[in-house]
């Protein structure tokens, strides 16, 4: 069963940038948007499924709470080689 699209879950792409905080609490609790932008579907936003295959696997906030630079993590990798 498709669902189908209503107002209240369409969001302009200025409007999610404003308000982005918004709308990723929005999502947490389980709803979709469809993004348009100049009256046209860009893309969805819509919340992680547990059967997506979604797995963390290193929690960096647990090295440093403020988590790890991208750099840092290659350079640690490129050593190991």
């Amino acid at each position: 069963m498709r669902k189908t699209t209503t107002k209240s879950n369409i969001v302009g792409l200025k409007e999610l940038r404003e308000d982005m905080d918004k709308y990723i609490a929005r999502v947490d609790k389980g709803e979709s948007f469809t993004v348009v932008r100049r009256s046209r579907p860009v893309f969805k936003i819509a919340p992680v499924d547990e059967e997506s295959g979604w797995e963390t696997v290193v929690d960096f906030t647990q090295i440093d709470k403020k988590g790890v630079l991208a750099e840092e993590v290659l350079a640690a990798l490129r050593r190991i080689k």
